[in-house]
């Protein structure tokens, strides 16, 4: 299906939600399969709709619509509740919810100390101690600890067998899903996607968190990863210290360990991102990176 236009999903929110009346749209990015506009009303009020263009996407916002609704009053931070949805004529609904208030946050200026990275650190304790119950009952993935080390393994295996990763680099990770001793965790409700454009801050603390279409039950190494690719070793330290303050269970000890290696593997997503699609120009960037990334943690044990 061709993407709609922001005047198409500013015309659907004005049916999902009564009394919205759009003044002005914009796009936003919303992925391969999900159209995604910002909306802005006559009593100056914003909102972003979005709308599935595949049966697959519509049934993974319904999913995540189902587990939103179940997050009232549980987290420190506002997350997006669906106010009006529109059945389409070619299948699925589109959503429309008020926008959240805060700016994307920026990690390379997160400076250590009790401050925001204190506050980021309860905020994904709080994601973390949410009841597992609330990620099955939405229909949502719901991974064991073997189950979720053989993803990571299969992962490593297709980036291998497109002959792009380094021998060195493949070797380092390897080894590190081959020591059974750093996967003794205890899964838990993961956000899935944490990312700057995805966190929102205000005032010095956590404002509001967007994004939860991929939220699992699964390795909480999984929302620290993108801190490590992002902020300072101190930075990290500061919110791992607030977050394991605060969570009910502490912390396995090899946590920050595999949130590095998913960090790197980041990278081999990217590039089977662009081998699927057949996109030569993501491919090559996906190269590129990896050759960075192979001479920056040559000789180090991950």
């Amino acid at each position: 299906m061709a993407p709609r236009s922001d005047l198409a999903l500013a015309a659907l929110a004005s049916v999902a939600v009564p009394g919205l009346e759009p003044l002005t749209a914009r796009a936003l990015p919303g992925g391969d399969e999900v159209d995604a506009a910002e909306i802005v009303d006559e009593l100056g009020r914003t909102w972003v709709a979005r709308a599935p263009r595949t049966p697959s996407a519509a049934a993974l916002l319904e999913q995540e619509w189902r587990f939103l609704k179940t997050l009232t009053g549980r987290m420190p931070f506002a997350v997006p509740l669906v106010a009006g949805t529109v059945v389409m004529p070619d299948g699925g609904r589109a959503g429309v919810h008020r926008a959240l208030d805060g700016e994307p946050i920026d990690l390379s200026a997160l400076v250590p100390g009790p401050g925001l990275p204190a506050a980021l650190g309860r905020a994904l304790a709080a994601v973390h101690d949410l009841p597992v119950q609330l990620v099955e009952d939405a229909e949502l993935p719901v991974y064991t600890t073997a189950e979720y080390r053989n993803r990571r393994l299969a992962e490593v295996d297709r980036a291998a067998a497109t002959g792009h990763v380094p021998a060195g680099l493949l070797g380092r990770w390897e080894r590190a899903l081959e020591e059974a001793g750093a996967w003794r965790f205890t899964p838990c409700v993961v956000h899935g996607d944490l990312a700057p454009e995805n966190v929102l801050i205000g005032d010095g603390k956590v404002s509001g968190v967007l994004g939860w279409g991929q939220t699992r039950v699964a390795d909480p190494a999984d929302d620290v990863a993108w801190l490590v690719s992002g902020a300072s070793a101190d930075a990290v330290e500061s919110v791992l210290e607030a977050y394991a303050h605060t969570r009910r269970d502490a912390p396995d000890r090899d946590l920050l360990r595999r949130a590095r290696l998913y960090s790197e593997l980041a990278v081999a997503r990217w590039l089977l991102h662009g081998t699927t699609i057949g996109d030569e120009g993501v491919v090559a960037d996906a190269v590129a990176m990896l050759g960075e990334l192979d001479a920056g943690v040559d000789g180090e044990t991950w």
